[in-house]
């Protein structure tokens, strides 16, 4: 910042000079007082990139500190769940039925701190470009049905009705079958999430310009406008009570595999509920 003020110094110190050119001013002087006014021109913009690429590194920064204090948190609670656990084991201060009720509580923590590390692992690499995937021709229509089919149970659950709405033709995209179903999960259990008991979600699938475009619906609470600016966020939670379960990765890894096959994810508001929607290429 002290740079980019004293470039703006500079700037008005060379409009100055030109300012004192003699009214008679003959070629020379004309040239001068260009190269003057040009010298403040660069200068002047040389100060605002400055001022935006320190303003930059400060929402770099602040936001490399917001990771490392949600990937703390998401590591901390599961391993001082883990450490009393063990101890308890460890000490014989529990034994029979209840000891066996611990060791699955620990293989729970374990399998959750192992999905945690194993989607930043995904993430990072997806972000980071190194990606081997194989891509194909993939029919949308059985795998959206089939993804949705998957979930009907978790939905049913939790009290919420699961439905898919797809088009007679056939619905072809060129993606990994794979990841492309990883998003589908990943937005199904998210909306799911987020609707009340007797509330509904619903798949849709589409032709788009030059591509598909795929809807996840739901009729719950909705998502404000701010939640909405940072939903794709790695760790973003929102408006998300205490405890709510996942890491809050579903959404920043759905976005970085829809990106990487060249496509878009966005949220739109819907009356009531959210939408999510995703396009890929059609070839």
């Amino acid at each position: 910042m002290k740079r980019s003020l004293a470039i703006a110094v500079a700037a008005a110190l060379a409009g100055a000079a030109a300012v004192t050119v003699p009214h008679k001013m003959g070629w020379p002087q004309i040239a001068l007082v260009g190269l003057a006014i040009a010298g403040g021109a660069l200068a002047a913009w040389l100060a605002t990139s400055l001022v935006v690429e320190d303003r930059s590194r400060r929402e770099v920064e602040a936001a490399r500190r917001r990771l490392v204090a949600s990937v703390s948190h998401d590591l901390r609670t599961p391993l001082a769940s883990l450490r009393l656990l063990v101890e308890s084991i460890d000490d014989g201060v529990v034994t029979g039925e209840t000891r066996d009720r611990y060791l699955g509580e620990i293989r729970t923590h374990v399998a959750a701190l192992s999905a945690l590390i194993d989607d930043l692992f995904e993430l990072s690499r997806i972000e980071a470009g190194e990606i081997s995937w194989t891509m194909s021709q993939v029919e949308l229509r059985a795998l959206v049905g089939d993804t949705v089919a998957a979930m009907r149970a978790p939905a049913a659950a939790r009290g919420v009705s699961l439905a898919a709405e797809l088009p007679a033709d056939e619905l072809v995209a060129r993606a990994n079958a794979e990841k492309l179903q990883r998003v589908l999960f990943n937005l199904i259990q998210n909306a799911i999430r987020h609707t009340p008991a007797d509330g509904s979600v619903t798949v849709r699938a589409r032709s788009a310009a030059g591509g598909v475009e795929v809807e996840v619906a739901d009729n719950g609470d909705g998502i404000s406008r701010e939640d909405g600016e940072h939903a794709f966020e790695a760790f973003y939670r929102g408006g998300d009570a205490p405890g709510e379960e996942g890491a809050g990765l579903g959404l920043a890894i759905s976005r970085a595999i829809v990106e990487a096959h060249g496509g878009r994810i966005r949220i739109e508001p819907a009356t009531p509920g959210t939408r999510v929607l995703f396009t890929l290429q059609a070839n």
